[in-house]
């Protein structure tokens, strides 16, 4: 039974549950050093022990893949088609521009955009393979213009091998867990090295990502998933199904609603239960509802805002625009009854790899700049230097870098 609590009683639902990371981290250490050290044997090793792999190399055979593909039904091509063009589409308005302007006289200033050069997703398989992942990592990836995109998935999947093949991804790699984190990070001869690491894992690949972040890099450690809905009132079917479909994804989901209404607490309360006695995941689902859920009595909007703010959702679902100023932080927003997050999660085109944990403080979801360098570029003519160099060289001295004022002086 969901639970519906007053606004005063938030503060332990929004102290989220610390992830277990000091165990994760132990247990993973050892395996990214063996990487490190022994390289495609340890990988090996790995992924036979872990990930039960048959043939002689992690890499997928293209032959796999083209067989994969052939495989699939046209319903699953038909639908891949539509939500890879919405996921392109999106990711092509996201591109930054490249820009050169002369701010002041002989002062040109502007940026180059660029790809990264070899980008790695990691593809979760476990007891829900995640094909859907292949189209929002790889797509901005292509539309960034990487070269080499890479993809680690733990099982042979035939819709994420097939969904890859569609996409013209040949590199794909039987791989999991922190292994993956590791060979992706170093390289090995058979797994090339990535400049940066995407994509959703369990405990001990976000271990992994947090304990290599700044040798490779990485998008975010992410957490146990989440929805919060703020709602008046609207149809309590709606709201029900919203939180049963992020609470079957794992029993650490959580799903909240924060609504004024205790009619439509009541309501949404009964119609979770009687969602769940049909619902085929309804034994993972139960004990999310039970644990990490609730439904939270609020006395106005501005509460409503103000509690979301402090739990950061990763997705956020609100009645009308009209909230959208009030929201500060948020991984992605639904807005509408007919906005479910579902949506984002497959088609609609915005990624569905988004910040957890209270991460949606620091930055949004996965997006196309994700894979891209932005590179500033600047031209001086020697009077737009003349002109600047009392302020460049009273600065240089005054931090002791002497070489620095020289530099601009030789020149004058």
């Amino acid at each position: 039974m969901i639970r519906i609590l007053e606004s005063q009683q938030v503060g332990r639902l929004l102290a989220r549950k610390a992830a277990r990371f000091t165990e994760a981290e132990a247990v993973v250490r050892p395996i990214l050093d063996a990487v490190r050290q022994r390289g495609d044997r340890a990988l090996m090793e790995y992924a036979r022990q872990f990930d039960h792999l048959e043939r002689k190399s992690v890499r997928v055979p293209e032959s796999e893949l083209h067989a994969a593909r052939e495989g699939l039904t046209p319903e699953f091509r038909a639908a891949v088609e539509t939500a890879a063009a919405n996921i392109r589409t999106y990711a092509q308005r996201q591109m930054p521009r490249e820009w050169t302007a002369q701010t002041k006289p002989g002062l040109k200033l502007g940026q180059i955009v660029r790809p990264l050069d070899t980008v790695a997703a990691y593809i979760p398989a476990g007891r829900y393979p995640l094909p859907s992942t292949v189209l929002m990592t790889a797509i901005p990836a292509q539309v960034a213009g990487v070269a080499n995109i890479c993809i680690a998935c733990p099982k042979a999947v035939g819709e994420v091998f097939g969904t890859a093949d569609l996409l013209g991804v040949r590199q794909v790699f039987q791989m999991g867990g922190a292994q993956a984190i590791a060979a992706f990070a170093f390289g090995t001869r058979t797994v090339p090295r990535a400049d940066r690491i995407v994509g959703p894992g369990n405990i001990y690949v976000a271990a992994a990502k947090k304990l290599l972040a700044g040798e490779v890099g990485i998008d975010f450690i992410a957490g146990p998933t989440e929805i919060l809905i703020i709602a008046g009132d609207g149809d309590p079917r709606h709201y029900a199904a919203d939180m049963l479909a992020q609470a079957e994804h794992d029993v650490d989901a959580s799903a909240i609603l924060l609504t004024t209404s205790k009619r439509l607490a009541l309501a949404v309360a009964s119609e979770v239960e009687r969602q769940l006695r049909t619902l085929p995941t309804a034994p993972v689902a139960a004990k999310s509802i039970a644990k990490n859920s609730a439904i939270i009595l609020v006395r106005s909007v501005e509460e409503a805002l103000e509690i979301s703010n402090r739990f950061a959702p990763e997705h956020m679902s609100i009645p009308d625009a009209s909230l959208l100023p009030g929201i500060l932080h948020a991984g992605s927003v639904f807005v509408g009854p007919y906005s479910p997050e579902a949506a984002g999660d497959y088609a609609s085109g915005p990624n569905h790899v988004l910040p957890t944990s209270g991460a949606a403080r620091q930055r949004g979801g996965l997006s196309v700049t994700d894979y891209l360098k932005v590179i500033a570029v600047q031209e001086l003519s020697q009077p737009a230097l003349r002109k600047l160099a009392s302020s460049i060289t009273t600065l240089a001295r005054a931090e002791g870098l002497e070489a620095h004022a020289r530099s601009v002086e030789v020149r004058l």
